[in-house]
């Protein structure tokens, strides 16, 4: 098996240990990843706001190339960023169910040399982790069981609405399941795919931060240690306010928040540098006081 990995612009910014964490979690397990060729920005969940059928046509150039690497012997397409994700199968879903997105897009893509015939698959690497790699063979590669970790999985709002490809709408549980393979404690909480605010932590703060305030009390209720998520944005709302929001509300939170593949890889025995460990302003816990950490910006 292998994948075209579109990278999108967080992975390779804020979100830049998300990245480290998943090359060095598909290297340990060797599953190869082409990088996508020349591709750009999907125009995120904002551009369509602004001009719809161009914010299409920006996703659908990555589609177009996609498929024409498939032809070459790509495989799926590879997308980690829930706002990447999402935005590449909104486009799909436009261009199979709406004619005038569908002719305007196709006429923009041919005028830039570029096809799109509808045959790329998008894909998250929950999904491709889970179900094409599976949760046995993840866990016989396991050599550090991450014993003593109360796991809160956060999906957020994008990665299972409104598409629902590989896990439920409202409560999934792909995350938690590898959780739970590589020795953590999944811990049950009613919270896992509410949204975090996105960027009203930029734009309305005090909606955003009672947003996040509300994700980081229950899960710290529901007794977790950690927060695990698979998005740029839920990790940095999630971490990066928690002063702010202690200032606010008057609260004691400390909790770390974590991308999954971050802890994957540390169970996986990959050192904590080459998963970017140390770009996390909270400190992971330690699990069974065999592996040693790395501090936070050491």
């Amino acid at each position: 098996m292998s994948y075209l990995y579109f990278p999108g612009c967080s992975l390779r910014s804020t979100g830049r240990a998300y990245e480290e964490s998943i090359l060095a979690v598909f290297r340990k397990l060797q599953i190869p990843l082409t990088e996508l060729e020349d591709w750009n920005c999907c125009g995120a969940t904002a551009y369509v706001s602004i001009d719809e059928n161009r914010a299409f046509t920006l996703a659908a150039r990555n589609l177009a190339i996609a498929e024409r690497m498939q032809g070459n012997g790509g495989g799926d397409l590879m997308a980690p960023c829930s706002a990447c994700y999402l935005v590449l199968e909104k486009t799909q879903h436009y261009m199979e169910t709406d004619e005038g997105v569908k002719r305007e897009v196709t006429t923009a893509l041919h005028r830039g040399g570029l096809d799109y015939r509808g045959t790329t698959k998008v894909r998250h690497p929950l999904d491709i982790l889970v179900n094409d790699i599976g949760i046995e063979k993840i866990a016989r590669a396991v050599v550090h069981p991450m014993k003593g970790m109360n796991v809160a999985c956060y999906y957020g709002c994008q990665v299972v609405r409104p598409f629902q490809t590989f896990d439920h709408a409202a409560y999934p549980t792909t995350m938690d399941r590898l959780v739970t393979a590589l020795g953590g404690r999944s811990v049950d909480w009613p919270m896992k795919a509410r949204c975090c605010g996105g960027s009203l932590t930029g734009t309305i703060q005090e909606a955003g931060l009672r947003l996040n305030r509300a994700l980081l009390k229950e899960a710290t209720a529901r007794g977790a240690n950690i927060i695990l998520t698979c998005c740029p944005l839920c990790q940095h709302n999630l971490e990066c306010y928690q002063k702010r929001i202690n200032r606010r509300f008057g609260e004691s939170l400390h909790m770390p928040i974590a991308y999954f593949t971050q802890f994957l890889g540390l169970a996986l025995g990959i050192p904590p540098r080459e998963l970017g460990i140390q770009r996390l302003f909270v400190p992971l816990p330690e699990t069974d006081g065999k592996r040693k950490e790395v501090p936070a910006h050491a």
